[in-house]
């Protein structure tokens, strides 16, 4: 594939990004395959000679807020993110951000595995995402050494064409990649505050189906007053707010996900305790600007 046909599928297959080739010539020869396993995207990208950028225009342009893993297959690559920057071998992988800018830099001809999926779904700490990025994951050591050679099973069903899989899958993907990236986080530099705020996210997520989540719940989970927990949330406008996020969010990820299509909106929205329906559509619309039944047929890019 010539390079600026690579440029345009590749910022198609992920966020809008710019790239430049430092191949001479016309001997760019770059590959894209792709394939998703529900709300995961799952890519092999190939080329020589390279440095693809996500600039603060192209995050202005498109800010989906995604994570994406890059497990390098073959040459060296080097991601650079937040001062930080990580040179990978064959095997070795790290984490970036979309919704901050970031540089891929490849000298010579290589491979990289992109694992992609939306950011509220890795289970760390708050702000551990910040501190982990762009740091070299080894792949021969500690859970990178588990994680590693997984992914590239992974990538030997996208090759293959087998990816379909079940939710329970998925969370087994993602709760590998949590682990590395946990590993990696600097806990020692935690506040009780945000200790206690990673532990009120992981029981609102384990209680979305409870139709009787509140405020309260949470703060008697975390042994923490309910005006302690109100003020931690209020980056996120609150608790309710935060728990009707996450439940908006999981519905639409279950309507788009194919293979919940028999299940009706009412089944889906009561699975994460919203038992009135239309409740739920009016809300749903107010949030992503299209009701639950279009969202089906036309996924949400939010």
């Amino acid at each position: 594939m010539q390079f600026d046909r690579w440029r345009e599928e590749v910022s198609a297959a992920f966020v809008p990004l710019d790239a430049s080739s430092n191949a001479p010539g016309s001997s760019f020869d770059g590959g894209l395959s792709s394939g998703a396993v529900g709300s995961l995207h799952i890519s092999e990208v190939s080329g020589c000679a390279v440095d693809v950028r996500r600039t603060p225009s192209a995050i202005k342009r498109s800010d989906p807020g995604l994570v994406k893993v890059g497990v390098q297959l073959r040459g060296t690559g080097v991601v650079v993110q937040r001062d930080r920057q990580a040179v990978l071998g064959p095997g070795d992988f790290a984490v970036y951000d979309t919704s901050e800018p970031y540089t891929l830099h490849f000298a010579g001809d290589f491979a990289m595995f992109v694992l992609m999926f939306p950011r509220e779904s890795l289970k760390i700490r708050p702000n551990d995402l910040a501190q982990v990025s762009a740091l070299r994951i080894d792949g021969d050591d500690g859970v990178g050494s588990l994680i590693s050679p997984f992914l590239a099973g992974l990538r030997k069903g996208l090759s293959d064409g087998a990816l379909a899989s079940s939710r329970m899958f998925e969370d087994g993907v993602l709760d590998l990649v949590s682990a590395a990236l946990d590993e990696r986080s600097p806990h020692e530099n935690q506040s009780p505050g945000a200790v206690i705020l990673a532990g009120a996210h992981s029981f609102i997520e384990d209680s979305l189906h409870d139709p009787d989540l509140n405020t309260s719940m949470v703060a008697a989970a975390q042994h923490i007053s309910p005006r302690y927990l109100q003020k931690l949330f209020e980056a996120d406008g609150g608790v309710a707010a935060w728990i009707r996020s996450r439940r908006l969010d999981r519905c639409r990820r279950d309507l788009e996900d194919p293979r919940l299509a028999r299940d009706s909106i009412g089944t889906i929205c009561a699975r994460y305790g919203l038992v009135d329906s239309a409740h739920f559509s009016r809300v749903f619309k107010e949030t992503y600007g299209v009701s639950p039944r279009t969202a089906r047929s036309a996924p949400v890019r939010a």
